[in-house]
């Protein structure tokens, strides 16, 4: 008992110093050392070595160039070594599902290295061998669609290392607003059990977050130079306060307003409208020295009314995890009440609710009358955030509830998707299309729009961001109107006397969103024949016709270059151009003979007369987009990682076209060695938690907002435990009395 006794108190004591330190730690460095199995983020711990430099990362800077509807990103991240000992820097960074990433280059002092693209593993050797051989090397890597990593070797002290990235992505319009995001954060991941014993993952699932409400300790700045050849009518952020900058009716300079308020925990959004928006359907042609590419836009009908629509059944999705705690969870429950509410009495629904497990409201969906919307009401103002992230099981729960005969199902699941294993997400929708499509929310300031949107689209529906809970209204009636009344179905593209190949995406499927439809593709010969689009909308047949043919189109002999990319025109075709694809007319490589800009015509297959034409334009950008498109089908969302065909494919397609993706790394490396000691340290840049998320998003704990309290608690109660033989015999004393 002695023997017990004394282990207790050392236990207790050593509880009691552990829980003590000022910096609160969710994974120790020497945990760190040994890779936590659950894989989860973990709280920064500040380096006690005043020789190494725990933040290498000092700024960020983005300049965005957005042309109509396609915006060139130009991204520059500034390392500085400010300790006494060279250090290796790994940096996780976030971005648009949509981007390309086609250029990069390392800057150290005079030293400027424009990166190679090559085969991962490839790149990865190179790099490893350049660190251990000394000399300076960055390595972008791409560890999903939507999150990077950058890793640099050999960072001296005293050094100043820039890294400069290029994009390009396509914007298109929904009811006429253009919507530019760039993420600046990577939420929390819930990893979940690991596979095997081992406790393998990727390395990257747990990189470390600083506290909620710590002092960045780098700077971010964003500029977005937005253009067109017809008035811009309307900039809004938000997300962010900004400053705007007319320059013209045309052209405006958009930044932030404040420099102190800090943009890097929280998306960038910046939404715009443009005039002219009737005419909006067009191709353009790019001629290159082997392939030619198109792109074909084509603005869909005005949305139909359906007088009698069937009933159907809604079964809500929500998530209630640890990242959900606090503001998202607030939001979402917002979101759901307006969309429970507005249910006709005809439809039927259901609710469940996940963390790391799932509860539902009823075994079957229940009729949406106000007795059963006031249960699922009630339901959701008693929900408190907790928890992991298990949306798998949530999912699979949902499609096991009986489903009624010739009823149309919808799964709406609102999240804000921090989690790690979306393909698994995404196979279990592939697996069960038919009579059910997904409709995904997406609840926060930095979402993770992979899953959303990945959920969309294996799920045949519309993704939605609700990035503010003064949002939820308005985005529950759009989704109403989504989901009742489809824009275009049965949608069908057909090319004569024009050979085209290698078209993207291959099949088109239902339009629920008031946005253009978008081709891209290849063609050879001559620009000929026409293209004709047809399909459903309501009861009436949809047509719609782009001739090719007309060669009497005028000849740009005297554009006017400005910023490098900008067309200026100054003819007649002005107006046309402007008003196909927003002025958007960008080239790095333009001469003034190399716009050419056939000739309007009208489409003999439309009522209203609208004017279709097509541009021919000298440019590299349509072979990024189209090379985008490819690789989004040939992976789908994940569903294909494992084919031995498409990675061949996807790896030639980012060697041919300089394009980092899943199986392809951009590499520099310095050719002179200029760390001969080969005495660098490994450092893990952390990261600001996103905006309104709160600590309990990276899991581990429940008493109080730090880890330490946990210790603080079990010591505690070891002490309770300890005194219990005394309490014992103190109780027979005053019995014996």
């Amino acid at each position: 008992m002695k023997k017990y006794h004394r282990l207790l108190c050392f236990m207790s004591v050593l509880l009691l110093v552990i829980a003590s330190p000022v910096y609160s730690v969710y994974a120790s460095e020497e945990a760190d050392k040994q890779e936590d199995k659950t894989g989860a983020p973990y709280f920064y711990v500040e380096s006690q070595e005043v020789n190494v430099d725990s933040f290498p990362l000092k700024k960020t800077n983005v300049i965005a160039d957005i042309n109509g509807m396609i915006a060139e990103i130009h991204v520059r991240q500034s390392y500085s070594n400010e300790g006494k000992s060279p250090i290796n820097a790994c940096y996780v960074f976030p971005a648009s599902t949509k981007v390309t990433v086609h250029g990069m280059q390392m800057q150290i002092g005079d030293q400027l290295i424009t990166a190679k693209i090559k085969e991962k593993e490839e790149a990865k050797e190179e790099f490893e061998t350049a660190k251990e051989e000394g000399k300076s090397a960055s390595l972008l890597s791409e560890e999903r669609p939507n999150v990077f990593t950058m890793n640099i070797a050999n960072i001296m002290p005293g050094d100043d290392v820039s890294i400069d990235l290029h994009y390009t992505e396509l914007i298109t319009p929904t009811d006429g607003i253009y919507q530019f995001v760039y993420p600046t954060v990577v939420g929390p991941r819930y990893v979940g059990p690991v596979i095997d014993d081992c406790g393998t993952r990727e390395e990257w699932t747990a990189t470390p977050y600083m506290p909620q409400g710590s002092e960045p300790k780098d700077s971010y700045d964003i500029h977005v130079n937005v253009s067109a050849a017809v008035p811009i009518t309307e900039l809004i952020s938000s997300s962010h306060e900004i400053a705007v900058q007319w320059e013209k009716k045309t052209k405006a300079v958009v930044s932030l307003s404040d420099a102190s308020d800090y943009a890097g925990n929280r998306d960038f959004i910046l939404d715009y409208k443009m005039t002219g928006q009737d005419i909006s359907t067009g191709m353009m042609l790019n001629t290159g020295e082997n392939e030619n590419f198109f792109m074909l836009m084509v603005q869909p009908p005005e949305r139909y009314d359906i007088e009698d629509i069937p009933p159907r059944e809604y079964i809500f999705v929500l998530d209630v995890s640890g990242s959900m705690s606090g503001y998202p969870l607030d939001t979402a429950k917002s979101l759901i009440k307006y969309l429970v509410s507005d249910l006709r009495d005809t439809d039927s629904f259901n609710l469940v609710l996940f963390s790391s497990d799932s509860i539902q409201m009823s075994k079957k969906s229940v009729p949406a009358n106000n007795l059963n919307v006031n249960r699922a009401l009630k339901m959701i103002d008693e929900l408190e955030g907790g928890g992991g992230t298990e949306l798998a099981l949530a999912l699979r729960n949902a499609l096991a509830i009986p489903a009624k005969d010739e009823v149309s199902r919808s799964i709406v699941v609102i999240t804000d998707g921090y989690i790690y294993g979306e393909e698994e997400i995404f196979d279990i929708i592939h697996k069960n299309i038919g009579n059910t499509d997904f409709f995904p929310f997406g609840i926060g300031t930095s979402v993770n729009r992979y899953l959303i949107e990945g959920i969309a689209k294996t799920g045949q529906g519309e993704s939605f961001v609700v990035t503010e809970k003064e949002e939820a209204s308005e985005t529950a009636k759009r989704f109403k109107t989504y989901i009742q009344s489809p824009v275009l179905t049965d949608i069908q593209v057909k090319f004569d006397d024009f050979e085209v190949y290698d078209v993207e995406p291959s099949v088109l499927p239902t339009l629920f969103a008031q946005r253009p439809i978008v081709l891209l593709g290849k063609w050879r010969g001559e620009p000929t024949g026409t293209v004709q689009i047809t399909g459903k909308a309501g009861n009436s047949d949809y047509a719609q016709t782009i001739s090719l043919g007309d060669t009497t189109g005028i000849k740009m002999v005297n554009a006017k270059i400005e910023n490098k990319n900008t067309v200026q025109l100054n003819s007649a075709g002005q107006k046309t151009a402007a008003d196909l694809f927003g002025g958007n007319l960008v080239n790095e490589s333009l001469t003034n003979t190399a716009l050419k800009i056939n000739g309007p015509t009208l489409s003999g297959a439309k009522a209203d007369n609208q004017l279709v034409s097509a541009v021919t334009m000298e440019s590299d950008v349509l072979s990024y987009l189209w090379a985008q498109k490819r690789i989004e089908r040939l992976t789908d969302y994940g569903l294909n990682k494992d084919n031995p065909d498409v990675k061949a494919e996807v790896t030639q397609i980012g060697l041919n076209y300089s394009m980092l993706t899943p199986y392809t790394s951009f590499i520099a490396v310095t050719e002179t060695v200029r760390n001969p000691e080969k005495n660098s340290k490994d450092v893990k840049q952390p990261l600001s938690l996103p905006l309104e998320v709160s600590n309990f998003a990276l899991g581990g704990y429940l008493f109080g907002s730090e880890p330490s309290e946990i210790l603080l608690m079990a010591a505690l109660v070891l002490i309770l435990l300890l005194q219990l033989p005394c309490v014992k015999r103190h109780l027979r004393r005053i019995k014996t009395v």
